[in-house]
């Protein structure tokens, strides 16, 4: 099991009003991923929404990423999630920026897709029936990976279209192109990215281990799949959760138990209306006050909300997460009422003495896959003209007989 952090622009409260706040909050989460890649953690997963104040000022994470990217080694950057609707942007740049990104993270980034959160952010860009996105995103999502390959890439499809022949540039670097996922909440949803060989991005509100039926059709889905939309499976489940784990039992308790641990969720239930939430979940400006008592916070902890404790209690919780069938689980960082120092503090805790449990190849699961990658479509779809070049400037890095200088 491969872990993550997953962060979102959150910005509760008056601060999401103040630009001082605002960056600062962007610093804090920047600083989170680069600290996340000294200490074992493998993805740091960046949200993409749009007008959702409070919960997510997330709405560009492409700089943010280039800016992480610089600054890092090993950990993998993601969307999480890059929505499709051409009537937000025309596809072309989606394919544009993933492969830009693949370049300079040199191979570490993961494109995750989905269809949006919510009616909300979707009317910014006058999408006002959320149902609509779902053929655009299934139409685009297998055209990305084309116009990485085609060299005269041309589309005339229901949602979008790409008239005449373009090269979309960059390509990807090297061999494959970046893993594709999509965030999935219905059973339906999982066994669909399951029969596309993609991964599968659970963004669970609910104990974990209710995710169990829905891993199980995903995992039969990619056991099926013969033909990924892409150039390899990426047979993926990751799945979102809460940790609080301190090297000290007590604090990490005491973390757990303080006020409106659970103003986050009210923003969830919010904005998020395309996932159904049950009825006890409070929708802001409700909101829950906290976890109450010790007892309930053990039932919260056995039922599967969050892990929370010192290292090797929480390395006994997150065994049980394995029998899910969990392949990458990812903690939304910040959660309510943890400062910033106790942050990066976890980070550290959790990534020396709980990740080696758990995860111990040191490549990620994602670049093996991808060292399987088979090319599936013609460069060239169309004759290519006759055109003879008689020179190159002096300084051009592959010369005319295909001498390389570099």
């Amino acid at each position: 099991m491969e872990f993550g952090v997953f962060i979102n622009g959150y910005l509760p409260g008056p601060a999401s009003r103040d630009t001082d706040a605002e960056h600062l909050m962007f610093e804090r989460e920047i600083e989170i991923a680069i600290t996340a890649d000294r200490y074992n953690w493998k993805y740091a997963w960046f949200g993409e929404h749009h007008g959702l104040t409070e919960y997510s000022h997330m709405s560009a994470p492409e700089p943010v990423m280039g800016w992480v990217a610089a600054r890092t080694e090993q950990i993998h950057i993601g969307t999480a999630i890059n929505s499709l609707s051409p009537r937000k942007e025309h596809p072309v740049r989606y394919a544009e920026r993933a492969a830009m990104m693949d370049h300079l993270t040199n191979n570490r980034f993961e494109w995750g897709t989905g269809r949006g959160a919510g009616s909300h952010e979707m009317a910014s860009f006058n999408i006002l029936d959320k149902n609509s996105t779902k053929p655009e995103w299934n139409e685009v999502v297998q055209e990305v990976p084309r116009m990485w390959e085609q060299r005269d890439y041309l589309f005339e499809g229901e949602h979008f279209t790409v008239p005449t022949p373009h090269n979309v540039l960059p390509k990807p670097y090297g061999k494959g192109h970046p893993p594709i996922w999509v965030a999935c909440g219905n059973p339906g949803t999982f066994t669909t990215a399951g029969e596309m060989g993609i991964g599968a991005i659970a963004f669970n509100f609910e104990p974990v281990f209710s995710l169990k039926g829905r891993i199980d059709a995903y995992k039969e889905g990619v056991a099926a799949c013969t033909e990924p939309i892409g150039q390899f499976k990426n047979d993926n489940v990751m799945i979102t959760n809460a940790v609080i784990c301190s090297s000290d039992r007590k604090h990490a308790r005491e973390i757990a138990l303080r006020q409106c641990r659970g103003y986050l969720y009210s923003m969830v239930c919010l904005y998020h209306d395309t996932i159904p939430k049950p009825d006890y979940a409070p929708t802001w400006p409700e909101t829950i006050s906290g976890v109450p008592d010790e007892a309930t916070l053990d039932t919260l902890i056995e039922g599967g909300w969050l892990l929370c404790g010192e290292p090797d209690e929480v390395a006994e919780q997150l065994s049980r997460y394995q029998d899910v069938g969990a392949d990458q689980l990812v903690f939304g960082i910040p959660s309510d009422s943890v400062e910033h120092e106790e942050v990066l503090e976890m980070l550290e805790v959790f990534g020396t003495k709980v990740i080696p449990q758990f995860d111990k190849d040191p490549v990620h699961s994602t670049t093996r896959y991808r060292a399987t990658a088979k090319p599936k479509f013609p460069e060239f779809v169309y004759p290519v003209p006759d055109i003879e070049v008689k020179a190159l400037p002096t300084n051009a890095l592959i010369g005319l007989d295909g001498t390389r200088h570099f």
